[in-house]
């Protein structure tokens, strides 16, 4: 039974998720004592956070940041911030995913079950292997020549998503949406920094063409030879 920690002030959305996600089979815990969070999370050890963004003392972002110097446990945003700045920050802060209330309910369980299938142990082995580069999206690496470089969370899903199209031109739209699933609108630019810092790191293993370009279409990774 996965256990979920909501990080959240209001007491009525408080009881609200827990009765849900105890409706649904997992065990609920929640923060009551805003003043010591980070102690609680390290006690329950939870599977995954439900984290809201206007807490008393410490706001979501900086308590996320927090988190993130020594533990991966997944967070989801649940906020009434619909902003595309919080949302932005927000996930490159370390969130896994943001959620707008009021929250579509199925909408939100379905996130919570992707999140954990993510992260489960059995994802940790799990990896997908292109013209000589390994990518382990759990383990948040990759690896190729006997070399192994750490990934940010888009550069992973960028690589994932054009691995699993490896052979075909996608988009730059259809990378886009797969990054950010279109909720909020990402500057163009946004999409080539990212892209930009990936490639520094398949250079850095060795594999400097391993994304090729296709101009004014998209990109593209070749089976079965290196990409021109």
């Amino acid at each position: 039974m996965p256990k979920i920690m909501i990080i959240e002030d209001d007491k009525a959305v408080r009881e609200e998720l827990a009765l849900l996600l105890a409706n649904e089979g997992y065990e609920p815990v929640a923060v009551t004592d805003f003043h010591r969070i980070i102690p609680q999370v390290k006690e329950a050890s939870p599977d995954l956070i439900l984290l809201d963004l206007g807490l008393p003392g410490q706001d979501g972002l900086s308590l996320c940041a927090e988190l993130r110097q020594d533990n991966d446990i997944p967070v989801i945003f649940v906020t009434s911030r619909n902003s595309t700045s919080d949302e932005l920050t927000a996930l490159c802060m370390g969130g896994d995913d943001y959620i707008c209330k009021p929250y579509n309910i199925p909408l939100l369980l379905a996130r919570i079950k992707v999140v954990l299938r993510r992260s489960s142990p059995k994802a940790a082995t799990e990896y997908t292997e292109i013209n000589g580069l390994r990518l382990n999206p759990a383990k948040g690496c990759a690896t190729a020549n006997r070399l192994t470089t750490e990934l940010t969370r888009n550069e992973i899903q960028i690589l994932a998503h054009l691995m699993a199209h490896a052979g075909e031109i996608v988009p730059r739209a259809d990378l886009i949406e797969a990054l950010w699933n279109n909720k909020i609108y990402i500057d163009d630019n946004t999409l080539s920094v990212n892209m930009t810092r990936l490639r520094g790191k398949l250079e850095a293993l060795g594999l400097p063409d391993y994304i090729r370009t296709r101009r004014g279409i998209g990109y593209q990774i070749c089976q079965g030879g290196t990409a021109e």
